[in-house]
């Protein structure tokens, strides 16, 4: 049976990294260094081993190394296929599965990759917008379908506000869009709340990482949620959205609102470090319920996360990690912070020279 993960992976030219090899097995994988010196990059790297722009939703040509500018690739043996990306400046991402051009979602199909980064740290205090982005990655990794579904009800709906935008009154032009734009809302609606059940289900009360009761809300109250309903409220909504020059209604507008379940208490009222226990909390009820249906643990990428952990939350996070017994990357700038996990993982140090990262193997 061939495991499932990132077993090796080279990358040419990709933001700090010209030129580095590395080869993994079944342990997880702490990486240290100081900060800047390209941890994070190579966390990047394996979140674009699935579907989407990554960890950092970055462009491809924002990832491009400077100054050489000739382009980038990854090359990587997940799950037992040679998969390659690459882009060339001035041109998109292109993905290459033994090699065969390939869309981006059939990646979702060798791996599921999930990732908690420090920019989400304030994901229940910010705008709606990171929310939304959260559960949609939660939701792609149970069915990767979403993904297409949510693009393709953007695309309709970025038709649709040009048209207010230019004070079209066609009713003809408005009815096709919404047509659309409603069977891929009334999806994505359906596919949020499977999620979001799923993740209830994979939750835990006992522990350290404190359970999260989630639920969808709408700024105008109940959400149309069939596509019937959907259909009337874009039509309604027509006046409304002409003057604002925008869609006001539909999936596009929900918000992900979550409780500290043990005190009911709000998340964005809840300590900073609480906030972050709910987040871990979540990632690991997402990966146990994948292992559960499919069989596989998913990737994980956790980037600093030991560091805003005491000793026993670290030591529980630790054990968590193990029990799934699927790949995981952390990084952290000290190698302490991984020492109690000894050679139950594969310690890499990753340092910079004049600008370039170097990752070596490293001993605690």
């Amino acid at each position: 049976m061939v495991r499932v993960g990132v077993s090796a992976l080279a990358l040419s030219h990709f933001r700090s990294h010209r030129r580095t090899r590395l080869t993994f097995d079944s342990r997880l994988v702490a990486i240290h260094g100081p900060n800047g010196a390209g941890k994070t990059n190579l966390l990047e790297a394996v979140s674009l081993l699935s579907p989407g722009r990554g960890m950092r939703r970055a462009q491809a040509e924002e990832i491009i190394r400077k100054p050489e500018a000739i382009g980038w690739r990854i090359a990587a043996d997940l799950s037992g296929h040679e998969v390659e990306l690459r882009a060339e400046p001035g041109q998109p991402r292109t993905t290459l599965i033994d090699g065969k051009s390939s869309p981006q979602i059939a990646l979702a199909k060798l791996a599921r990759v999930l990732w908690l980064v420090p920019s989400m740290d304030r994901l229940w205090l910010e705008a709606a917008e990171g929310r939304r982005r959260f559960l949609d990655r939660m939701t792609l990794s149970f069915l990767p379908e979403h993904g297409e579904g949510v693009l393709a009800y953007e695309k309709a709906m970025r038709d649709r506000n040009r048209l207010l935008k230019d004070g079209v009154r066609d009713d003809h032009w408005y009815d096709a869009l919404e047509l659309q734009m409603a069977r891929h809302g009334a999806a994505i609606h359906a596919r949020r709340l499977d999620a979001l059940a799923r993740l209830a289900a994979a939750q835990t009360d006992d522990g350290p990482f404190p359970a999260a009761d989630l639920a969808l809300i709408h700024p105008d109250g109940a959400a149309p949620a069939t596509e019937h309903d959907l259909r009337i409220a874009f039509a309604r909504s027509r006046p409304r959205d002409m003057a604002a020059g925008r869609t006001l209604v539909g999936p596009h507008r929900a918000d992900l609102v979550g409780h500290y379940a043990a005190k009911n208490m709000e998340a964005r009222l809840c300590s900073t470090g609480e906030q972050k226990a709910l987040l871990i909390s979540l990632i690991l009820a997402n990966a146990r319920a994948l292992k559960a249906e499919t069989g596989n643990a998913p990737i994980l990428l956790l980037d600093e996360v030991a560091a805003h952990l005491d000793a026993v939350r670290r030591a529980a996070l630790y054990s968590e990690l193990s029990d799934l017994e699927g790949q995981a990357f952390l990084t952290g700038t000290g190698a302490e912070l991984f020492a109690e996990l000894g050679d139950t993982a594969r310690h890499l140090r990753v340092t910079d020279a004049d600008g370039t990262s170097q990752a070596e193997d490293y001993t605690p």
